[in-house]
Formats: C-alpha cells, sequence, structure tokens
C-alpha cells in the first residue's frame, strides 16, 4: 500500500473505464436473485453477446494497457529485476483468486457444521481457476512476452495465437457445450473435475470451466492487444491522433470479428478469436470515446464515481467478491423462511427489497446489485479521497 498525494500523470480516461469496468463486473455479480435478472444483465447461454459479457474483457484489455505503462520503465527490456517484478505480482493475484475461493468453502464450511480444521484443509473442491488467476496468467505470459518479443512482431504473434486457437477449437468441436470439447478434455486432465465450474445450458449441468487452460491462450493474445493500444497512446502526446488511432484499431477489430462470427461463433465461455477481436475493437473504441468526453471536451464531474474504483480496481474487486461471499453463505434467524434460517443476502432482498419494489423480483435484484455497487463505491471512495492506492 502507498499514500500518493497526487495521481502521478495518470490517464484519467483509463482510470474512469477501469472503474467503469470494476463496478460493472460487481453488478452483473451480485444481483438479488440469481432466477430474475434483466437480459442485459445476463451472460450469453453460448454464443452471443450481451453488455454483461464485455465487463470481463474491457477489463483484460485496460491490463494492457496499463502493462505497456508501467513497462516502460524498464525501457521493455528483459531483465531479472523486471521479470522478478512480473512473477511477484502474478503470483500475488492467482494466489488472491485462490483465497478467495478457498475463503468461501471454508465459511460454508464452519456454518454448516464443520470442524475448524476440517474447514480449512477443504481443498478438495476448490476451484482452481477462475477471473483473477486468468488476470494473473495473462499478465505474468503476457508481459513476459511483451519483454522478449519485439513489439513491431507482437501484432502477428497475437494474429498467430488467435490462428491456431481458431485451429484446435474447429478440430475438438471447440463449440460445443460438451464433455467432448477439447476445452473441457484439458481441464478435465489438467485440473481435475473437482477443481472446475459447473455451468448449466438448457437444463444441462457440465464441469466446464469458462477460465480454462486451454482458453487461456487467446486471453493473452487479448491482453496483448491491449498492451499494442497502450503504444498507441504513449506514441503521441496529441490527444486527437491518439482518439483517430484508437478508433481505426477499434474499427478493424470490431468488424473483423463480427464478420469471423459467421464461422467462428462468439462466444465468451471459451473466450473464442472472435470474442477477442469484437471486444478489443469495443474497448478501444469506447476508450477513445471517454478521451474524447474527459480529456478534449474537460467533462470530469461525472468521473469521480468511477474514479474510485478504478484508481483501485484488484482491491475493489476482491472486497466485493469477499463481501458477497460473507452475505451469501451467513445466515441469521427469520420468519421469511419455512427453515426459520435465511441468508443475509436473502433477508435483505426478500425483506427489503422485493416489499420496496412491490413484488417485482427482477426490479429487486436489479435495485439490491445497485445498492451493493454503491456499499462497495463508499469503502473505495474513503480510499480515493485519502489518496490510498492499495498496489496488488
Amino acid at each position: 500500500m502507498e499514500r500518493q498525494a497526487t495521481q502521478n500523470k495518470r490517464l484519467l480516461s483509463l482510470d474512469i473505464l477501469r472503474g467503469i469496468t470494476i463496478a460493472g463486473m460487481i453488478l452483473v455479480n451480485n444481483p438479488g436473485s440469481w432466477g430474475d435478472i434483466y437480459a442485459p444483465l445476463r451472460h450469453a447461454a453460448w454464443n452471443g453477446l450481451t453488455p454483461t459479457d464485455l465487463v470481463f474483457p474491457f477489463f483484460m484489455f485496460i491490463m494492457g494497457v496499463s502493462t505497456y505503462f508501467s513497462l516502460r520503465k524498464y525501457n521493455f527490456e528483459f531483465t531479472w529485476k523486471s521479470f522478478a517484478k512480473i512473477l511477484r505480482r502474478t503470483v500475488v493475484i492467482f494466489a488472491i483468486g485462490l483465497g478467495i475461493a478457498w475463503f468461501g468453502l471454508f465459511l460454508r464450511g464452519i456454518l454448516n457444521d464443520k470442524t475448524f480444521f476440517d474447514a480449512v484443509a477443504n481443498f478438495d473442491h476448490i476451484r482452481i481457476l477462475g477471473v483473477m488467476p486468468r488476470l494473473a496468467l495473462c499478465y505474468g505470459i503476457g508481459a513476459t512476452m511483451a519483454l522478449l518479443i519485439p513489439h513491431r512482431s507482437l501484432p502477428w504473434v497475437v494474429g498467430a495465437m488467435l490462428v491456431v486457437y481458431a485451429v484446435i477449437l474447429l478440430l475438438g468441436n471447440g463449440f460445443a457445450f460438451s464433455d467432448d470439447n477439447v476445452i473441457s478434455i484439458v481441464d478435465h486432465k489438467v485440473l481435475g473435475e473437482n477443481h472446475m465450474y459447473t455451468d448449466t445450458i438448457d437444463g444441462v449441468s457440465l464441469k466446464f470451466d469458462p477460465e480454462g487452460l486451454l482458453s487461456t491462450l487467446p486471453s493473452i493474445a487479448h491482453m496483448l492487444i491491449g498492451f499494442i493500444c497502450g503504444g498507441l497512446i504513449l506514441g503521441t502526446k496529441d490527444n486527437r491522433e491518439r482518439i483517430c488511432r484508437l478508433f481505426i484499431v477499434g474499427t478493424i477489430l470490431t468488424f473483423s470479428g463480427f464478420l469471423l462470427d459467421f464461422g467462428l461463433p462468439i462466444n465468451k465461455k471459451i473466450w473464442s478469436p472472435t470474442f477477442v477481436l469484437t471486444t478489443c475493437g469495443l474497448a478501444s473504441s469506447f476508450l477513445a470515446l471517454l478521451i474524447w468526453i474527459i480529456d478534449i471536451r474537460g467533462h470530469q464531474k461525472w468521473c469521480h464515481f468511477f474514479e474510485s474504483f478504478g484508481v483501485n480496481p484488484l482491491f475493489m474487486y476482491c472486497l466485493g467478491a469477499v463481501l458477497s461471499i460473507v452475505i451469501g453463505s451467513v445466515r441469521i434467524p427469520s420468519g421469511l423462511t419455512e427453515s426459520g434460517m435465511i441468508s443475509i443476502k436473502g433477508w435483505l432482498y426478500k425483506g427489503i427489497f422485493m416489499p420496496l419494489c412491490q413484488g417485482d423480483a427482477t426490479l429487486a435484484s436489479l435495485l439490491f446489485a445497485i445498492i451493493f455497487v454503491l456499499f462497495n463505491w463508499c469503502i473505495g471512495y474513503i480510499l480515493y479521497k485519502k489518496h490510498i492506492f492499495i498496489k496488488i
């Protein structure tokens, strides 16, 4: 943790985009009821794209841009010092992801009358991969590649990675929600069924991890596209030129993704090549739009809310995840259920938000998510006002 009196010339547009994605991730991950969600706040069941499917890839893109900024101080040269920093951050982020997954199992174990030792040692069903582990792997591998590979060659490397992954998907039944999918096969062999996410589509439940090992390959390419765009941003000091560059890249990537969708469907859960192209394109265009609004037109008053999330992004995401586990696991006495016990989240949703919304379950679910985001923002705002930036 460090205190700073100023933001040391942080790119405000990037902080705001980062903050929007973190707030969005917290919002879509914490509805009052998973059965009552407005369509735009749901992930696509399989193929397709919804607004909710954009938040994680947008953050991955931003991580790539930020990595370009941070590695610039090493002059993009591979040294043991630079590699040690990358490795240390990779391990820390991955460990935090595992820690959050373990905490959920531990808390539920304690509350379900397991002994303290059994709850602590409950590793048999811990999910190894997830959002934080994926961020860790993509940052660690992507940043190392950015130090070892000439930057002029990176677009070709990214293209090759996406082509190779597309071939793997086409030859390995990769676009089917099935145990025969090559992505599922790899995860079953390497991770084991007990350490994978359980997904349900059209009533069919399978062990299928949307942050699996094989689909990390296109995610690294995703991060590197953000890295390349970071170079485009710092390649000029003129904001109008930055906007032109980002819009051009964004347009090319977005149209490429949509056009190739006819043969390679856009699919977040397998992180398909078209998903990479489309979401990176949209993220680049959106960043260009924010630069125009914030840095050229000077409309910054609306930014403060998202800036509180953007300056401490990973901490805020972890805070939301931990709070979600606590309120979803801890049970309190209540007459709202036949058992006489209900989770804090259930009590808030059924006892407060449902009556407040006059029984409209979907509206109540959304209102709960918004209030949850605001609660997290209050903590982030305190850190922001005190100029406390927690580096993970």
